[in-house]
């Protein structure tokens, strides 16, 4: 099993190059998506005591969160050893039920993978990348987007100049949808016949 990480920074396109790798039948975890889910169960408690008043009894209040992390960046730090913890638990989940069942590729989907050493636990990483304007536009097109929440967040991310220079693969999302998923065909196809160390390495 060949385990590819995949990243870029925010509004580059992690999104649709994802839902291609699925189209394929390859298996994509999706850490946004896990960090939602333990939003509403095992990091509440732990987010409440390290950030009073961000929780409510449906999980953490995510824009509670978000002010009290613009307002005090550090916070971060405290989150991240909070959250991480719990996706890489479910990263391993999803890797043994995958190497289970026998799928030849996964993806990891993750959008800090070079900031957080997730890349050395991976066999190949893909960068998704646009150019600077059109991430601008794509992020502030998101609903509760402001210019300070985006430049926060990009302050936090390895900027798109070393991720792509890090990368074995660099996807250019600055085109249509149609030419992205041309892109990731050729990855996969490219990938298709190799083998992977990383899963019994650092996952098994």
């Amino acid at each position: 099993m060949l385990i590819i990480g995949l990243t870029g920074s925010i509004g580059m396109g992690k999104s649709a190059a994802a839902k291609r790798f699925r189209e394929r039948d390859v298996p994509v975890f999706d850490a946004d998506a896990a960090v939602h889910d333990i939003y509403v169960r095992d990091a509440v408690a732990a987010i409440e005591a390290a950030f009073p008043g961000t929780t409510t009894s449906a999980g953490v209040d995510r824009q509670a969160l978000a002010k009290r992390l613009l307002a005090d960046a550090s916070g971060y730090k405290v989150l991240e050893n909070i959250v991480h913890p719990l996706v890489r638990s479910a990263q391993r989940r999803f890797l043994a039920d995958c190497h289970a069942a026998k799928n030849p590729l996964v993806v990891l989907e993750i959008p800090l993978l070079f900031e957080t050493g997730g890349h050395n636990r991976v066999d190949v990483t893909v960068v998704v990348s646009a150019t600077a304007e059109q991430q601008k536009k794509r992020v502030l097109a998101r609903p509760g987007m402001t210019e300070d929440k985006f430049l926060q967040i990009l302050s936090r991310q390895m900027p798109d100049a070393e991720k792509r220079r890090l990368a074995d693969f660099v996807v250019d999302t600055s085109g249509t949808i149609p030419e992205t998923e041309v892109q990731i065909d050729r990855i996969i196809e490219t990938l298709g016949t190799r083998t992977g160390s990383a899963y019994d390495k650092h996952w098994s």
